[in-house]
């Protein structure tokens, strides 16, 4: 991977983490563990469900035994960055990555996110030269190599960062 890629996939991380970070600024912390609807998560419960995707995914690349990478396509990059961070069509979480309810309060959440992403960005940099050679099964887009599911990591946070603007939108409007 040239510098100029890894600097891609890393400023997606950073980029990504950023905007979740700023959108959560934007709750009051008395009410991060607030669902504005019944059947719609909190922030607290988003934070969750990101942390463990990312955590998973990352726990994915790191396995010793790796399946063969399928070949470089910048195209099904920009297609995953802008279809996982699209709202438009809601997604049901699998039972694996459900919101488990580990965090009692949005500093201690938001400190575990910035802990997790600051490992991925680190895991990033380190295999800069061989993400695209490891490779990893997602459960629902198939067989990907490391560049693939990263942009999906940096995008899934990008998509939540989003929902919780639209959950601070609602409790401020109560």
């Amino acid at each position: 991977m040239s510098p100029q890629e890894k600097s891609e996939v890393v400023r997606l991380l950073e980029t990504s983490r950023d905007e979740l970070l700023a959108a959560a600024r934007g709750v009051p912390s008395e009410k991060a563990n607030v669902r504005t609807e019944a059947d719609r998560w909190s922030v607290l419960e988003c934070i969750d469900h990101i942390t463990t995707v990312e955590e998973r995914f990352r726990g994915f690349l790191e396995r010793p035994e790796q399946p063969k990478a399928p070949p470089v396509d910048r195209q099904k990059e920009a297609e995953l960055a802008a279809r996982v961070s699209s709202r438009a069509v809601r997604v049901t979480a699998p039972e694996p990555v459900q919101p488990k309810g580990r965090f009692s309060g949005l500093a201690e959440a938001l400190e575990y996110f910035s802990a997790c992403r600051a490992t991925t960005i680190r895991f990033a940099e380190d295999h800069s030269a061989g993400l695209y050679q490891l490779a990893a099964e997602h459960p629902r887009f198939g067989l990907m190599n490391g560049t693939e599911l990263l942009t999906i990591v940096a995008s899934h946070a990008r998509r939540h960062a989003d929902q919780i603007r639209e959950i601070a939108a609602a409790l401020n409007q109560h």
